[in-house]
């Protein structure tokens, strides 16, 4: 079957099929993308800036609706309640986020054990590779402008050691500093002072903004879509087939044609019974 298949023209039809092959498999990655797609494009109104007090309430839930929201806030920092968190990643590099409690000015204070008589809010200022390159925020009364973003989760079993954080978890920070806290943290994008930029952009130093935008929506899958690019693989794998099974009703007629010549040949020269030879069982032979 191997001779057939090298044939010229089966050669050139595996080239073919190869070629549509590839072809069906392209469609099929291109409607499996198509599947995947968002279809939902990001919300603009989050880019509004809206003020912190409105949008969130300490002492509450953190709700999905006032996340990635553009909020402001004034208040004051205090360079005693400054973390690290590690392992974030910045344009391919691992460092540090720099995390600093902001005192908010007209916030609602808590009430009860343990509340303190200031609300805060964790902000996460800027990015940095060496941990002793983080800077101390800014002093005095602070115009903030960043994401609402909700707390993460703190990572179970680990001790980031003194003055870190495992990650920009509220339920951490709060007994890190010890202060009354809204349920969520700011990146900050934007820090001014009296007029003035006081933000780690401005700086031009070491420490890099962190520069977060708007989270894109959670994808929702198309199965139509992914119908679709697993009916190309089959496509693909059937012009394969189709080139396979010409090849070997080929290979079966040569093997038949080469049958039927053998018992032509055979036929031929076999021997056959003159018709005036007398048989030997005719009684009228005398011997």
């Amino acid at each position: 079957m191997l001779k057939t298949a090298l044939k010229p023209r089966w050669i050139a039809g595996l080239v073919f099929a190869i070629v549509v092959s590839g072809v069906f498999v392209l469609l099929s990655q291109w409607q499996f993308g198509r599947s995947t797609q968002p279809e939902v494009m990001v919300s603009t109104t989050t880019e509004e800036p809206k003020a912190l007090t409105t949008v969130l309430h300490p002492g509450d839930f953190f709700p999905g609706s006032v996340a990635d929201q553009v909020v402001t806030a004034t208040g004051s920092y205090d360079p005693q309640k400054q973390v690290l968190v590690p392992g974030r990643l910045h344009d391919g590099a691992t460092g540090y986020w720099i995390v600093s409690a902001l005192a908010v000015k007209d916030a609602p204070v808590l009430t009860g054990a343990g509340a303190t008589p200031q609300t805060w809010i964790p902000v996460a200022r800027g990015w940095v590779a060496d941990p002793a390159d983080a800077s101390a925020p800014p002093s005095g009364t602070i115009e903030l402008t960043g994401r609402l973003l909700p707390s993460e989760a703190p990572l179970p079993g680990t001790d980031a050691g003194p003055g870190r954080a495992s990650a920009v978890s509220v339920a951490e920070l709060i007994n890190i500093w010890e202060v009354s806290s809204y349920p969520g943290f700011v990146a900050a994008s934007s820090e001014t002072s009296g007029g003035s930029d006081v933000s780690v952009a401005a700086a031009g130093g070491v420490v890099l903004p962190l520069n977060i935008g708007p989270q894109p929506p959670a994808g929702k899958v198309n199965w139509l879509n992914l119908f679709y690019a697993a009916e190309w693989v089959v496509f693909a794998g059937f012009a394969l087939f189709i080139w396979w099974r010409l090849v070997k009703d080929d290979y079966r007629r040569g093997l038949e044609d080469a049958l039927d010549e053998e018992q032509e040949a055979a036929a031929l020269h076999s021997p056959h019974p003159h018709p005036t030879d007398p048989h030997p069982a005719d009684p009228k032979v005398q011997s």
